[in-house]
């Protein structure tokens, strides 16, 4: 298997002004512009050293972006290979500032393997891992949990929860009851945990109510990203036509989502990972670097929503956790 990684470097004053231009012409409602979405918090590296120490046996890693390059990556790397967007997203979406876009269109990756593993550049390997944490028997490791949620508007940016965009879709193509009854031990089985109870309670509804999204590294397979871009194609032509995230745009949850209704899974328990989010109080963020410095899990997930504090200060406390337990250099790095 392989994996993909995303990065971008929203410092960089050429893309800043690349960005900026787009952004003037493209601030229809319901675009998000927000600068948090291409922040770099400078922990790209010791995703690198997890992946190194903890997941050796990736064929190869694919780092996307959009001609950016950190000084310190080691391009000779054999196992690196460098993606531009414009080697694999078709030009008419170019250039783009939507992640959405790029996510639908990693299967154009020339050299991919069908089976891949995509990290956001937020995902860190904490503990040793085998591949069957995150494939099995050729099945990619999920968590097959329903949700129940409302169609949520967003105020500050009348953006609509976008599972509920991507929930729609997978109630045009599949229906609950046949995908229950063909795959009900994969739906209702132990290794869930308490989490297999809302499958049981959402059981009476007619169609899917939506999927738990455990926010961790995406275990995928390429031929489902033909599939629905032969099934949705006006669909995910939309989303990548916007330069931004939409509020009616797909993401990746519906590969995920489309995977699971086709039964191409292996049940998985979700305490393997957890996420968090970095808040604007400091003293939110003490579990977070606490829970790095004890490797609790075997992965991390660390979203970003800080607006208010003094960023500089939280991220030198993220590096000093992370370079408490990744204090050597990768061999993805040049010195």
């Amino acid at each position: 298997m392989d994996c993909v990684i995303l990065w971008v470097d929203g410092n960089d004053p050429a893309w800043i002004q690349e960005k900026n231009k787009y952004a003037a012409k493209d601030s229809e409602e319901g675009a998000d512009q927000r600068s948090q979405r291409f922040r770099d918090w400078g922990t790209l590296k010791y995703l690198l050293r997890g992946i190194e120490k903890n997941a050796p046996f990736f064929r190869k890693i694919f780092f996307v972006t959009c001609g950016q390059k950190p000084d310190w990556l080691n391009e000779s790397h054999p196992k690196l290979v460098l993606v531009n967007h414009k080697d694999f997203i078709p030009e008419k979406y170019l250039p783009t500032f939507n992640a959405n876009t790029i996510e639908l269109n990693l299967h154009r990756i020339r050299g991919l393997s069908d089976r891949f593993v995509y990290f956001n550049d937020d995902m860190f390997l904490l503990q040793k891992t085998t591949p069957y944490d995150f494939f099995k028997k050729g099945r990619p490791r999920d968590t097959a949990v329903m949700n129940a949620f409302a169609a949520e508007l967003k105020k500050e940016r009348n953006l609509l929860l976008v599972s509920v965009v991507d929930n729609a879709v997978i109630n045009t193509h599949f229906q609950k009851k046949e995908v229950l009854k063909k795959y009900f031990r994969k739906f209702f089985t132990p290794v869930y945990g308490k989490d297999v109870l809302r499958n049981f309670c959402l059981l009476p509804w007619k169609h899917f109510t939506g999927f738990v999204n455990y926010h961790l590294p995406y275990n995928l397979r390429k031929k489902y990203f033909f599939e629905v871009w032969e099934k949705e194609p006006d669909l995910l032509d939309r989303t990548c036509s916007h330069r931004f995230r939409n509020a009616d745009d797909v993401n990746i949850w519906l590969l995920l989502y489309w995977q699971i209704c086709r039964g191409d899974f292996s049940p998985r328990n979700p305490c393997i990972g957890q996420s968090f989010t970095l808040r604007n109080q400091s003293n939110e963020n003490i579990n977070i670097y606490d829970f790095i410095r004890k490797r609790k899990r075997k992965i991390i997930v660390i979203n970003d929503e800080i607006t208010q504090i003094d960023f500089s200060e939280q991220q030198e406390a993220l590096l000093k956790a992370f370079d408490s337990i990744f204090p050597e250099k990768s061999r993805f790095e040049k010195y």
